[in-house]
């Protein structure tokens, strides 16, 4: 066996002994981003994660452009076997791999566990204690015979239209429904983990990325179930607050500006030295300036663009004024406060041209005991611990070599 367990790094635990999850196994059979963001939560908190994959491969590692980030970047702390589950005696060892799971995550389309014995019923037969959880498109109901996909739950459940301007309805710029319906699976599955300390039983839990996507844009629908308002998508909204929007400055760079308190736009005016704002009876409150909105901001607009986003979010900055550049995912690679505070961990590809190359990836956002959970082992090569989780399930060097002769196995 090849192990690539990278050292850890200086601020993340040594070992996933100190972690809330070690000592629980996991097996995970999916592909692409929902059930492997489950998978990785659950790892990153210290389960013994296992990826049972096909003999050719998780096709997810050869993605080219917009996929190109996910094996990567969801399958660290994981271990991968190589199994085919159309042979007789490749079902038969992902069977008992599955049956010695304290959890069981999975994200084919329906059915297609039941095929081969390995949905929650056959399994939990077989260990009463386990916990499964499914991840769909829709929740039973309607829906649920309908193939979805992160665009798809956007457009259909309210997302894209608040996202996009009027008439052009736009989907969010990242996996949002797979990411965090594999969020909410690792919930489900941690609640039930502390249920089952009570009952000594498991249970079945169903993570959707429909109804994910109607939980991110419930504060709208509440908005007209309050006022009888409906909400306007976010490029035509009537903000709150006066100054909260991008700006176009020097060089043509952009910065985003705001000030949300009658204190802030004080200290904005002060800052500049644009007593004349201040002082401007139109301006006085935030409601004011709201109101006042199509000649203010013009006004603004005409100030700001003869300094350098740098100097302004230097005087944003110096004087706790809230300002953001206006970044791309690449630059973030470099960015300071990510760097300083541990934030990108290095992995090893196993995949593609740069397979066996270094690559930074992004850690869970919190900190337990003032420590970020960090990257224990890459993203495993294909069917690298096969060999090693047979042996642990009984099997023998005869019996493993035979699976291998048969292409039952692989790795």
């Amino acid at each position: 066996m090849h192990h690539t367990d990278t050292p850890a790094s200086p601020n993340t635990p040594p070992t996933s002994s100190t972690l809330p999850l070690a000592g629980l196994r996991v097996v995970e059979f999916s592909h692409m981003v929902m059930g492997p963001t489950c998978g990785l939560v659950l790892a990153d908190l210290g389960a013994e994660v296992i990826k049972v994959e096909p003999v050719e491969g998780d096709r997810t590692r050869h993605l080219l452009g917009a996929g190109a980030g996910f094996f990567p970047m969801f399958n660290r702390n994981k271990k991968s076997v190589a199994i085919d589950l159309r042979q007789a005696s490749g079902l038969e060892a992902a069977i008992r791999l599955a049956s010695t799971a304290d959890i069981v995550v999975q994200n084919f389309k329906p059915g297609v566990m039941r095929k081969y014995g390995l949905d929650y019923r056959a399994l939990s037969q077989l260990n009463p204690r386990l916990i499964y959880v499914n991840h769909t498109g829709f929740l039973p109901g309607p829906y649920e015979h309908r193939t979805a996909l992160d665009e798809v739950v956007q457009m259909m459940g309210g997302l894209a239209y608040m996202t996009g301007r009027p008439g052009d309805p736009l989907r969010a710029g990242t996996s949002v429904n797979d990411i965090m319906g594999g969020m909410f699976g690792a919930i489900g599955a941690m609640a039930a983990l502390m249920q089952r300390a009570q009952t000594g039983r498991g249970q079945e839990i169903d993570s959707a990325l429909f109804e994910n996507n109607v939980f991110l844009v419930g504060q709208h629908m509440m908005q007209f179930a309050v006022t009888g308002e409906a909400a306007e998508p976010m490029p035509n909204r009537i903000s709150a607050w006066s100054v909260y929007d991008v700006f176009t400055v020097q060089d043509g760079a952009q910065i985003f500006l705001a000030a949300v308190s009658d204190a802030q736009w004080a200290t904005l005016c002060q800052a500049f030295g644009w007593g004349d704002l201040l002082a401007h009876p139109g301006y006085t409150s935030n409601n004011d300036r709201v109101r006042l909105r199509p000649q203010l901001l013009p006004e603004l607009r005409q100030r700001f663009a003869t300094m350098t986003a740098a100097h302004i979010g230097q005087i944003f900055e110096d004087n706790g004024l809230p300002y953001a550049p206006i970044s791309k995912p690449e630059e973030l690679l470099d960015d300071p406060h990510l760097l300083a505070s541990g934030g990108l961990a290095p992995v090893r590809l196993s995949d593609g041209e740069r397979a066996g190359q270094m690559a930074p990836t992004t850690l869970l956002p919190l900190r337990m005991a003032g420590e970020r959970l960090g990257v224990r082992m890459d993203p495993p090569q294909l069917g690298q611990h096969t060999q090693e989780l047979l042996r642990s399930l009984g099997y023998g060097d005869d019996g493993i070599a035979a699976l291998r002769d048969s292409q039952a196995i692989a790795g």
